[in-house]
């Protein structure tokens, strides 16, 4: 009998295994998921695709453009409620609040008004939620609970024009953050279990763009765009590795997030078109050194995905394409004009998942011939700038005021 109930316990904890492995493969815990490159795991194409996606549920949850965080069974995200910013944590399956934070957050004005809620998607490691509110708060709480653990309000009186776009990255125990105003801001990296800080790179102001992390000649680096330049900084210490420019201009936003293609940084924005470099060891230094440039196809609020050595993008005119990222050269672009420059591209395996800012999510096959379209669906009445969130048969989808879930079943 003993042996009976050991077998019986034995056979349940590999279910609870094996059933905690699979929701860990559809993990989306940080901006642009698990890996910071648009990829989403575990979904399977259906043969044929539904007419209509069946929506389970929708709730409102305040202001906001924020991508939000699927870990497990919660999704965590961040909103503007009133006068405050709220960080909030619900149940992946029901949409249920299961606990919220919230604080006093100064107005969001200017330019920016129009969009007064978080831009920034939260990260999600080791039980901690790092958030950044529009107004550079920056809060560390207990995934469990939403206890705070801690709070840093050093850099909310500098702001970029339009507040604050970027998210964080969690790197060797530490949240990385690049922060500040035009012209004086830092690239900040926090101590993720005591929130002092450990290191700080201040040679030019923050974009609109989110750090990747590049391992080159096993010297782990955050990469990001910044106001003026492309940088490489060491994710140890904060030491600037390298550098090389991105064009600006009154009317030029470094908005997309660095494209990594092994030691290959791409980068491209709004008038700018776009261009990759190869990082290369140069004695105990890096250099960027220039491979093609493409001065034709770029992107405004969005960041294209690598796909079999093809970039799968929305241009700043609205319309899908695809570049050649050996040559550089475009392969294809669509003749469908999608709305804006804003929106974003996932990656879900044997297809791509495209949601510009219309709503109209556009299913289509990841072909470096040609766009081919497989469905589309209309999954929000109000313009969208979150990426949808892709998990199994469910698609996260955050609009203006909303979270809603849509499923394929």
């Amino acid at each position: 009998m003993k042996n009976a109930n050991r077998w019986t316990a034995a056979i349940v904890a590999t279910l609870v295994l094996v059933g905690a492995t699979c929701a860990f493969a559809q993990d989306w815990p940080q901006w642009r998921g698990a890996n910071r490159d648009g990829k989403a795991a575990g979904f399977t194409a259906p043969q044929a695709w539904p007419k209509e996606l069946s929506q389970k549920w929708k709730v409102s949850v305040g202001p906001g453009d924020s991508t939000p965080a699927l870990v497990g069974d919660r999704l965590y995200l961040s909103a503007r409620q009133g006068d405050d910013e709220t960080i909030l944590c619900l149940d992946a399956a029901t949409g249920k609040e299961v606990w919220r934070d919230k604080y006093a957050a100064q107005p969001v004005t200017g330019a920016a008004a129009r969009h007064p809620g978080p831009r920034s998607s939260p990260a999600v490691t080791d039980g901690k939620v790092v958030a950044l509110g529009a107004t550079g708060v920056v809060s560390c709480l207990d995934a469990a609970t939403g206890k705070v653990l801690w709070r840093n309000t050093e850099f909310t009186k500098a702001l970029p024009m339009f507040f604050t776009g970027m998210s964080p990255i969690i790197v060797d125990g530490t949240a990385v953050l690049h922060l500040g105003g035009k012209g004086e801001g830092a690239l900040v990296a926090f101590d993720l279990a005591s929130g002092s800080i450990k290191w700080k790179w201040a040679g030019d102001g923050p974009a609109y763009d989110s750090p990747v992390l590049l391992t080159a000649d096993g010297t782990k680096q955050i990469v990001t765009v910044t106001e003026k330049s492309v940088v490489g900084v060491s994710a140890a210490d904060g030491k600037l590795l390298w550098q090389a420019p991105a064009a600006t201009g009154k009317m030029m936003f470094n908005s997309a997030s660095p494209i990594l293609d092994g030691n290959i940084v791409i980068f491209t924005g709004q008038g700018k078109g776009t261009r990759a470099v190869k990082i290369e060891k140069q004695g105990d230094a890096f250099a960027a050194k220039d491979l093609w440039a493409n001065e034709e196809t770029g992107t405004g609020y969005n960041t294209p995905v690598l796909k079999d050595g093809f970039l799968f993008g929305l241009s700043e005119k609205g319309i899908l394409f695809c570049i050649d990222a050996k040559t550089g050269k475009t392969a294809w672009t669509d003749t469908t004009p999608r709305g804006k420059s804003f929106g974003s591209v996932v990656d879900a395996g044997s297809v791509l998942f495209a949601l510009p800012a219309t709503g109209e999510l556009v299913v289509y096959k990841p072909s470096a011939k040609q766009f081919e379209e497989a469905a589309h669906y209309k999954v929000a009445e109000t313009a969208t700038y979150a990426h949808p969130v892709i998990a199994g048969k469910r698609i996260y989808v955050r609009d203006q005021d909303s979270l809603i879930l849509w499923s394929m079943e």
